[in-house]
């Protein structure tokens, strides 16, 4: 068998024919599998693989195939040995630079097209080779997914199932019920001291006389927005599947925009569900829609991208909808993208202090923001039930956010994490239950019990801790960091 393969290697390498559909295969089928191998939880849908297969494979095939014939015509006689050796690198580089930047990048194409030249003038004779190469980094490539296709098939749901009846309840109160969620807005009792020293003093009076009870002190048990909403809306703690993923959790969309007992509950209580966002990031994957409306359609959004750039204006959609005659209740999942965190990696942080000081901007629009929807509703619905509720901490303190992972038990580096703010407008006056709020992993629990006045519920709750995943500084692992009393601890998960 050893000698048949060599055989049919040595018959490639020799043979003059020219294989351009295999050419093709050979430098989009690594970029294709790479991006798989790092995003899976980005693509992991039918849709996207009959994208990739169609703009990494067929339309490579299609093109070298009839490019090569052309080439063969008299007229480009001269420049018919360097053409597949261009398609072939300049096909490979491009779309490993899709693959690791969207967008146009026009200066980063340039480059590729003049480096495939010159590797097509120089090295045009080792074409072969090079794809042999190619074929090995692809070998690599299946055998880096295969790990990650076997987490996706081994992974189930069973951590989202509740211990009670809660996904049974029946409310005694039916409130329109508003959950807004801007990202990063870390707690009022924070902003004042530690890496923050931010008066928020105005938004914060805005929203005590708007008749809103602030929660100090409150924090989140996950540190990104995936990790965070995910345990939020399923009132249970997935303790980042034992660390299986970080914050591209398995399913983790599909948990949030298709089915949780949250969005359950709210179902079998007659209320219609609306998701509306500014930016389709929950939307990547294309997760089945388990709201009623959504504000962006899937025909919007790229199969490639951070779901970062499309942007849309929530009042419009919000507007509308509370504008028209509703003779259902109706709850809205509303995700604001401000003030966000710090930036994302090394290569684009500006550093703390100007990390800071753009957030602090970013705080700006996002109070603006919140107090136009707010102002809103209570213009519009005067028994709305709202919740301003972020999903992790701006990060401030921080250069990048991929320090998050790094081992520290700096206190106020730790909240500056997974601080988050907390608001409430009860429509009916405040529960007995309302200085229990620490974590949002019993949030939902505990809106429920307000809803059914049923206190049954509150003998499940989950434990109020925050967890973090440590890859640098200590043994890699899951660790709790703030336990049920807020105080810092630095406890392995086994």
């Amino acid at each position: 068998m050893t000698n048949k393969k060599k055989s049919i290697l040595q018959n490639f390498l020799s043979s003059d024919k020219q294989y351009p559909i295999t050419t093709a295969i050979a430098a989009g089928l690594y970029p294709m599998l790479f991006y798989y191998s790092n995003n899976f939880t980005l693509v992991n849908t039918w849709g996207h693989l009959a994208y990739f297969t169609t703009y990494f494979l067929l339309i490579p095939s299609v093109l070298f195939l009839l490019v090569n014939r052309v080439s063969k015509l008299k007229t480009f006689n001269k420049i018919q040995k360097f053409v597949l050796p261009f398609l072939n690198v300049f096909t490979f580089l491009f779309l490993l630079k899709v693959c690791l930047y969207a967008g146009l990048h026009k200066k980063i194409i340039l480059g590729i097209f003049i480096l495939s030249g010159l590797i097509a003038f120089f090295l045009f004779k080792y074409l072969k080779k090079i794809i042999i190469i190619q074929f090995i980094l692809i070998f690599i490539g299946f055998l880096s997914l295969i790990p990650v296709l076997i987490k996706q098939v081994s992974h189930n749901e069973e951590w989202m199932l509740q211990p009670d009846a809660i996904e049974n309840v029946v409310f005694k109160k039916k409130p329109n019920v508003y959950f807004i969620q801007p990202d990063g807005y870390v707690n009022f009792s924070e902003l004042n001291k530690g890496y923050y020293n931010i008066d928020t003093s105005n938004f914060e009076n805005f929203l005590i006389d708007n008749n809103f009870t602030n929660y100090p002190s409150f924090r989140t048990n996950y540190a990104t927005t995936l990790s965070s909403n995910s345990a939020t809306f399923s009132m249970k703690h997935h303790y980042y599947h034992n660390g299986s993923s970080v914050s591209e959790l398995i399913n983790a969309r599909k948990v949030i925009i298709s089915k949780n007992p949250t969005l359950t509950i709210f179902k079998n209580n007659g209320y219609k569900t609306h998701f509306i966002t500014e930016k389709p990031y929950l939307l990547l994957n294309r997760p089945k829609m388990g709201y009623k409306y959504c504000n962006f359609s899937y025909n919007e959004i790229d199969y490639l991208g951070t779901g970062l750039k499309a942007t849309k204006d929530i009042l419009p959609s919000l507007k509308k909808i509370l504008n028209e005659k509703n003779e259902q209740s109706l709850f809205f999942f509303i995700e604001i993208f401000s003030p966000g965190h710090i930036a994302n990696s090394k290569s684009n942080t500006k550093g703390r202090d100007i990390e800071k000081q753009k957030w602090i901007t970013s705080l700006e629009v996002a109070n603006k923001k919140l107090t136009d929807v707010v102002s809103f509703i209570k213009q519009k619905d005067s028994t709305a039930l709202i919740i301003i509720m972020a999903d992790h901490g701006g990060y401030v303190g921080l250069d990048y956010t991929g320090q998050i992972y790094n081992k520290t038990e700096d206190r106020d580096l730790i909240y500056s994490m997974f601080s988050s703010q907390l608001s409430i407008h009860w429509p009916f006056g405040n529960p007995e239950f309302d200085t229990n709020f620490k974590t949002p992993i019993n949030l939902f629990r505990y809106i429920f019990t307000y809803l059914s006045e049923d206190k049954t519920y509150l003998q499940n709750l989950e434990e109020d801790a925050t967890y973090t995943i440590i890859n640098e500084g200590a043994a890699q692992g899951i660790y709790k960091c703030i336990n049920a009393n807020g105080d810092i601890v630095f406890e392995k998960k086994t």
